[in-house]
């Protein structure tokens, strides 16, 4: 039986930076992939094919929305076999940086198969076992299916099975209001589809600023149909046609679409590890337990990524498989801390997300302060015609940021300033005192911390002085 410092069970984000770091150090390390290639879903099904089709779609949307406005006329309908084309040319090029031979020239030794615990140091992949004096799981996570009468049986859509589609359907219904669905559904509404998303919840987008959820809300029904507290009572296939059953308000209403896409929500690649007759503790859904060192309750296996239910994003699971590595191999204290993890759904316009909303910030704090620029009295985006969105940072009486978020043309881009000012203890007045280039996006952030200079020398000390000076003047 080969024996290993780490074995690392999971090949995507978190499991290659694990790999990667602990050979690095020189740990003897194996790596267990399910699938045929590396990666994980980000790569295949996730990050890297919806921001490519995000990207074709914005592309097309744009050149039959501006043309008109240069003098420009633009005619044909979209070929859904060269936009996918696209998407898995992406998928290729960034396949390469994660294939086999890069990880096995760092010393790894990459074992694809379904791996499964067979004692507290022992995994069973195939035939084979091998044991590990530390694992690490970073398995992922998977479409959660909700108990709907006929769902199952009406070969609805995923993230998984989406970028396989040769044929713009006429009509999409996008089960859930949450980031996957709101971005995929304005991808294929830009595309040419007739787009209906069903949210069961009050409101889409449920974890952002509300301020910044309502006018996001807002763009995005310009744009396609939003039924929110809708729930769905059954779902139908039929050879021409789906159908859904959706109940609102009390009135049942019957959707006929092309296709059905589910978005609601994930479930975490736990349940084939044989987790339970270890002993390692899950929650209700399948999410592993870990502590703030990602260990699980048994010490040498650790948990990463979307399987412990923390944040479910590639570059949480990144930040949790280096602390891991320190922990892990060098047997350094390392815990992690989400308090400056920022995140972006990417739709058009993105929105941004770092630290509390204003409405926690006001739960959490006797007082606070909140700054708000619009983008329309930014130059650089009035030059672009972008101006749908604003920025708002949230801080304690001194300054101190707790939360900033924003919606915007690229904000997930021009607003990672603030996340190293805030990840730095830096205030909002350092944000005022950088130098920006004109005309920038970033602009928008100078303009909203320029806001507490202001704020600070008209209800401050100023005032009194210049009252003062002006009362002993001869």
């Amino acid at each position: 039986m080969e024996e290993y410092d780490v074995i690392v069970i999971g090949g995507g984000a978190g499991g290659l930076t694990v790999a990667a770091g602990a050979a690095s150090l020189g740990a003897h390390v194996a790596l267990i992939e399910r699938d045929e290639n590396l990666g994980g879903d980000c790569l295949h099904v996730g990050c890297v094919p919806s921001k490519a089709l995000i990207s074709a779609a914005n592309h097309v949307y744009e050149a039959k929305q501006t043309a008109a406005s240069f003098g420009l006329s633009v005619s044909g309908s979209t070929e859904m076999k060269q936009i996918m084309n696209h998407v898995h040319q992406a998928i290729a090029a960034i396949q390469e940086h994660d294939d086999d031979e890069r990880f096995t020239k760092l010393g790894i030794d990459v074992i694809h198969g379904t791996a499964a615990f067979q004692t507290k140091h022992e995994i069973k992949v195939g035939e084979q076992v091998i044991k590990g004096k530390k694992i690490v799981i970073a398995t992922g996570s998977r479409p959660a299916v909700p108990d709907i009468e006929g769902l199952k049986d009406s070969r609805f859509l995923t993230n998984q099975t989406v970028f396989q589609l040769d044929r713009l359907p006429e009509k999409l219904a996008v089960i859930g209001g949450g980031p996957i669905g709101v971005e995929l559904a304005q991808a294929f509404s830009r595309l040419g589809s007739e787009v209906t998303i069903i949210e069961r919840s009050s409101m889409l987008l449920s974890k952002e600023d509300d301020e910044i959820r309502e006018l996001a809300t807002d763009l995005l029904g310009k744009e396609m149909t939003i039924l929110t507290e809708a729930s769905i009572e059954s779902a139908s296939a039929f050879e021409d046609r789906k159908e859904l059953v959706i109940s609102q308000d009390g009135v049942l209403k019957t959707l006929e679409v092309n296709e059905i896409l589910l978005a609601a929500g994930r479930k975490p690649n736990s349940d084939q590890l044989n987790l339970n007759e270890i002993g390692v503790i899950c929650d209700e859904k399948g999410f592993i337990k870990v502590n703030d060192s990602m260990q699980t309750s048994l010490s040498h296996i650790y948990a990463i990524g979307d399987v412990n239910g923390n944040y479910l994003f590639t570059h949480a699971a990144g930040m949790e498989g280096k602390a891991v590595v320190q922990k892990a191999v060098l047997g350094l204290p390392n815990k992690v801390k989400y308090d400056h993890m920022p995140w972006v759904t990417y739709t058009s316009p993105e929105v941004f997300h770092l630290g509390l909303t204003e409405k926690e910030a006001r739960e959490a704090h006797k007082e606070i302060q909140v700054f708000k620029a619009p983008l329309n009295e930014v130059d650089r985006f009035i030059a672009d015609g972008a101006t749908d969105g604003f920025v708002k940072i949230i801080t304690n009486a001194g300054g101190t940021i707790l939360g900033a978020h924003a919606i915007g043309k690229g904000a997930g881009d021009w607003m990672q300033t603030v996340v190293f000012a805030k990840q730095n203890g830096k205030k909002i007045g350092d944000l005022s005192q950088m130098v920006y280039p004109y005309p920038n996006h970033a602009a928008a952030v100078q303009k909203t911390a320029d806001l507490y200079w202001r704020e600070k020398l008209f209800s401050g000390i100023l005032p009194k002085l210049t009252e003062k000076w002006i009362k002993v003047k001869p």
